[in-house]
């Protein structure tokens, strides 16, 4: 099977190359070239968390028989809850080797393009949404890689829940030419696969004026369908990545509600802050450097008819808000 996406390597390298390039790019002062280089800057950011992605899976926190356990435990837990067996719908599916060849394929490859798909189609055509649906990638994928680190098998990978691993079986597997054990097949929970799918479906809905918009509300769908008889992702690995996403997206919208009122406060709060602190420290540097003359002039010997803050010496000044200034022959 031809794998069509990148390595965690080849990802750090291209994101090496793109990011440096567009800052320099970025000083030309050309219009063109600086639309060129803000493409650059977003498509290396994007490039550089999908190689975190990458890299994350090749970690894990407990060994196998621990991820294998979590694997049991949601498997016994839809079945408590008489959800929809996973395996009785591979099972509809096995007869038809090109579904199932086809789904291998969709599951390897769609997603990621979709997603960049997505994101220049925003950074083109609606570039005041772009930066809000970046951040929201950004979010969703960094916390589903942190919860990542705590491993759950597959259903392919657990023994007697009569799944096939359809992958293996067809030649397709982006994991090797035989199954296994490796940290990068262990972070089945969530399913990014199914976050990503629902944001573009989202995002769709949400920003395209086209009448066929609702067309996308498919593809989350039909990705759930993928992961699951590609026995890839349990039902719960797409609820739980759909539900984060539902609260990444809550909490952007409660924060650019919140935006508005705490704007106006903190503008006005934070110019007044240094003015109130700038006295203190005026007293505090100032004191010792207005004590120190007074020390030397003690041990000198005494002054003459009276202190410094008894007159105004002679052939001199006085300046009142920092050290006197002696005549010569006070001195």
């Amino acid at each position: 099977m031809i794998d069509l996406e990148l390595t965690w390597q080849q990802a750090a390298g291209v994101a090496a190359v793109l990011l440096p390039a567009a800052a320099i790019a970025a000083r030309s002062g050309r219009p063109r070239v600086a639309r060129a280089a803000a493409f650059g800057r977003e498509a290396g950011i994007l490039v550089a968390l999908f190689g975190l992605w990458q890299f994350a899976g090749s970690f894990a926190s407990a060994s196998p028989s621990v991820a294998l356990d979590r694997a049991a435990w949601i498997w016994h837990a839809e079945r408590a809850v008489h959800a929809p067996s996973e395996a009785a719908l591979q099972h509809v599916f096995l007869p038809y080797p090109p579904l199932i060849q086809l789904s291998n394929l969709y599951y390897a490859s769609l997603h990621f393009m979709v997603l960049v798909g997505c994101l220049v189609w925003l950074f083109t055509r609606h570039r005041d949404q772009y930066r809000r649906v970046r951040t929201t990638v950004v979010l969703f994928t960094g916390i589903s890689l942190f919860i990542q680190f705590m491993p759950v098998a597959p259903p392919r990978l657990l023994p007697g829940d009569s799944m096939t691993d359809t992958a293996i079986q067809y030649g397709q597997s982006v994991y090797g030419s035989v199954g296994g054990f490796s940290a990068d097949q262990l972070s089945a929970m969530p399913s990014v696969h199914v976050g990503w799918a629902v944001l573009v479906a989202v995002v769709a809905v949400r920003i395209s004026g086209s009448r066929w918009r609702w067309l996308a509300l498919l593809y989350p769908a039909l990705t759930t369908l993928v992961v699951v008889i590609t026995a890839n992702h349990f039902w719960l690995d797409g609820i739980v990545a759909a539900v984060l996403l539902g609260l990444v997206l809550a909490v952007q919208a409660a924060a650019r509600e919140a935006a508005p009122a705490l704007g106006p406060a903190l503008s006005r709060a934070w110019p007044a802050l240094p003015a109130r602190l700038r006295p203190r420290r005026a007293g505090a540097s100032q004191a010792p450097a207005a004590a120190e003359p007074e020390r030397l002039a003690i041990h000198i010997g005494p002054p003459a008819r009276g202190s410094w803050e008894d007159r105004e010496p002679q052939g001199g000044s006085h300046d009142r808000t920092g050290p006197p200034v002696l005549p010569a022959r006070d001195l």
